[in-house]
C-alpha cells in the first residue's frame, strides 16, 4: 500500500463530473489497484475513489504532478498534486480476513441453507461472494431473477447499512449482476438503522435464530 498526503485538487471526469478544491488530502494507492481520497474527518469513508480494476499514470514533463486514474469504463480521476508531504510504501501481505462472531457466522451458514426464508422463489448463488472491498454475506435470486445482495450481522446498527451501501455500489457496477437489491439481515435491527436502510431501498430482516435452527419456541400458547 502507498501512503500519499499531499496538498492537491481533484477532478471526476464520467458519468458526471466532480470537483475538490485544493486541500491536504491522504491518498490510498491499494495492491488491487484502488486509488481512494480521504480528507481527516468523515470516518472511513473517502471523498472519492476509483475502484479496480484501473489504471495510475504518473505524469512527467508539463503534466508532472498529475496523476491520472482511469477504469476500465473509460472514467478518470485526475489529481493535481501542488505540494508533496508525505509518501511511503508498505507491503502488508495477505489479510487473515474477518473473523467473524461465532453467532453472526453460524446466522450466515443457516439462512444460506434455508434462502427460502428471505422468501418464496429466492435461490442461493453463493455464500462469501467475493469483492474488491470484502466478500458479500450472501448473494442470491428472488423469484423474480434480480440479483439481491444479503448483509447479515447479530444486532443491526448503522455501519452495517453503510457496509451494505458500499457493496451494492459496487456490485451493480457489473452489468452481469445489476440491478442488485439489498437486504439487512439481523436478530436485531436497531430503529436508526432500519430508517437509514429503507432510505436507501434496502430491505430489513429480523432473523429468528431458534426457528432457523428448526428449534421450536418452547414459550406457552393459548390455543
Amino acid at each position: 500500500m502507498r501512503l500519499v498526503i499531499a496538498r492537491c485538487s481533484v477532478d471526476y471526469a464520467g458519468r458526471l463530473t466532480a470537483h475538490l478544491p485544493s486541500a491536504p488530502r491522504l491518498i490510498l494507492v491499494k495492491a488491487d489497484g484502488s486509488v481512494s481520497i480521504h480528507a481527516d474527518d468523515r470516518a472511513y469513508k473517502p471523498l472519492n475513489w476509483m475502484s479496480p480494476p484501473c489504471t495510475l499514470k504518473e505524469g512527467d514533463g508539463e503534466s508532472a504532478g498529475v496523476w491520472t486514474v482511469v477504469n476500465k469504463a473509460g472514467e478518470k480521476l485526475i489529481i493535481t498534486m501542488e505540494e508533496i508531504l508525505h509518501d511511503s510504501s508498505h507491503e502488508l501481505g495477505v489479510d487473515p480476513g474477518l473473523i467473524k462472531d461465532g453467532v453472526e457466522a453460524h446466522l450466515q451458514e443457516l439462512l444460506a441453507d434455508r434462502i427460502e426464508t428471505l422468501g418464496a422463489g429466492y435461490t442461493l448463488i453463493r455464500r462469501e461472494y467475493p469483492t474488491a472491498i470484502g466478500p458479500v454475506d450472501i448473494l442470491c435470486r428472488n423469484a423474480d431473477g434480480a440479483t439481491v445482495a444479503v448483509e447479515i450481522k447479530r444486532r443491526g446498527e448503522i455501519d452495517g447499512v453503510e457496509q451494505l451501501t458500499r457493496y451494492l455500489e459496487l456490485l451493480n457496477r457489473d452489468p452481469h449482476l445489476a440491478p442488485v437489491r439489498g437486504v439487512f439481515a439481523a436478530q436485531e435491527i436497531k430503529p436508526q438503522a432500519r430508517v437509514l436502510a429503507t432510505d436507501r431501498g434496502i430491505d430489513c430482516v429480523v432473523l429468528d435464530y431458534d426457528a432457523l435452527r428448526g428449534i421450536e419456541d418452547d414459550k406457552l400458547r393459548l390455543f
